[in-house]
């Protein structure tokens, strides 16, 4: 039998108890960042083993006095046991800590910190130490000061032209300077005025000099895997302007289907346009931005992946997303999107991804949390032929029109994906070489259809 969860940032197995610290590193971990439990008696898979009752006495007796005399803020867990089909499991529960950074006495402060990320414990650096530290005091990274720039460097207009059109606040600020302080744009520390993180990202003048890593990095790679890239561009600016170029880009690089109704023809694009935008937007708003690192768009022949550094910022797994439940890493941030209308009812987000898909009939994106990293992938709705030799983009781009089309001519391929006219025509007479593609009629009244397999 197996235990009904898989592991995860908030849940380790281990199928006998170790000799080493590697117990109190987990729990040091839970407590650093969303709390969780140790499982002993299970096997990685989640197989139930138990353990005797000689070794659960052994581990009842000493544990929770190791993991108090070893921790520094001492930590005292939850110990019990569960007894489930006639297998008896030992069970650690570990609260979030609200006193951090916990760390392990014997290595210190500076190397004995743990956190959790997806099911690894890691050592924690020394900015990450910093970041439990605001986080136990209730301050988010995005609200810190930037000590380096001054408040000449957040671009006055955009921030007014913000406070104009915010929907949502009933919050009328007296002046401009009270307004910047309300939304945590600015602070105020020993009579001087510095930007906040949030301030810089969603209104500098120039982001990239202060965090030049803060960016988007979006490719359209070939065939399914592999790194070959057919283009990439670099997003960069404010929050909002990489957003606008990341989608752009997406949206060039993916597929449309068309139906004609009356008189007028509708455009549908492969992928809900609504799971794009809440995936790229989640991966703005809720990433981490002490991690030195771009977000990364990878857009392949089926699927489009999003990389958004960081874990998730609560004790969220891939399986209750679906719930609608959200923390939130960046405050400031956050509530700036959501007032300038690019994001809706906080913990919708994902309920959003996942019912337009399901909507659409497509096949159910995914959502990974790694280490250190979430990665989105969103199924593409058009599947290139496996058995096309040539690597062409634009071969690619036409047989995806056939996934959502019966038939089409030269002028609605040539509408839809704005290729000359030539390409057109020597890809489709090398498809209907190959079979891959039917040619019916002659003229002006040519269309083409799939070969069906």
């Amino acid at each position: 039998m197996k235990y009904p969860e898989k592991e995860s940032s908030i849940l380790e197995f281990k199928r006998e108890i170790p000799k080493n610290n590697q117990i109190v590193k987990t729990v040091i971990g839970f407590c650093n960042q969303n709390g969780g439990k140790i499982l002993i008696g299970v096997e990685d898979d989640g197989t139930l083993r138990g353990l005797s009752e000689s070794a659960l006495e052994e581990a009842l007796e000493y544990i929770e006095k190791h993991i108090f005399e070893t921790t520094n803020p001492p930590i005292i867990p939850l110990i019990f046991t569960q007894t489930i089909e006639g297998m008896t499991i030992l069970i650690i529960q570990v609260a979030r800590g609200m006193n951090k950074p916990y760390y392990l006495k014997s290595e210190g402060l500076e190397r004995g910190v743990y956190i959790r990320l997806g099911r690894s414990n890691l050592r924690a650096t020394a900015d990450i130490i910093e970041e439990l530290r605001w986080g136990a005091r209730g301050r988010s990274f995005d609200t810190m000061p930037v000590y380096h720039a001054q408040i000449q460097d957040l671009h006055e207009e955009k921030i007014k032209n913000f406070f104009k059109t915010r929907r949502g606040s009933k919050f009328i600020p007296a002046d401009f300077n009270e307004a910047l302080a309300a939304y945590n744009l600015t602070v105020t520390e020993h009579a001087s005025v510095y930007p906040t993180v949030a301030g810089i990202l969603l209104f500098g003048k120039n982001p990239e000099a202060l965090f030049s890593e803060s960016m988007i990095i979006c490719s359209r790679f070939i065939g399914i895997e592999g790194r070959e890239a057919l283009a990439t561009e670099d997003c960069t600016g404010t929050l909002f302007e990489q957003f606008h170029q990341a989608y752009e880009f997406i949206l060039k690089n993916l597929s449309y289907s068309f139906s004609i109704k009356g008189l007028k023809r509708k455009d549908v694009l492969e992928v809900p346009e609504v799971a794009l935008r809440e995936a790229l937007i989640n991966a703005l708003i809720h990433r981490n931005y002490h991690i030195k690192a771009p977000i990364k768009v990878a857009i392949y022949d089926n699927r489009i992946e999003i990389f958004s550094p960081g874990s998730f910022p609560g004790p969220l797994t891939p399986k209750n997303l679906k719930m609608g439940l959200t923390y939130i890493r960046n405050a400031a941030v956050v509530k700036v999107f959501r007032e300038a209308g690019y994001s809706e009812k906080l913990g919708t987000g994902f309920i959003t991804i996942f019912s337009s898909y399901e909507a659409q009939g497509l096949r159910e994106p995914e959502i990974i949390e790694g280490e250190n990293f979430i990665k989105y992938i969103l199924p593409r709705a058009s599947q290139v032929r496996k058995d096309i030799k040539s690597p062409q983009s634009d071969v690619h781009r036409i047989l995806d029109l056939f996934e959502t089309a019966t038939e089409l001519s030269v002028g609605e391929i040539l509408t839809a994906l704005h290729m000359p006219r030539s390409t057109v025509g020597k890809r489709l007479a090398a498809l209907v070489k190959e079979g891959v593609l039917r040619k019916h009629g002659i003229g002006s009244g040519t269309r083409y259809s799939k070969t069906e397999l």
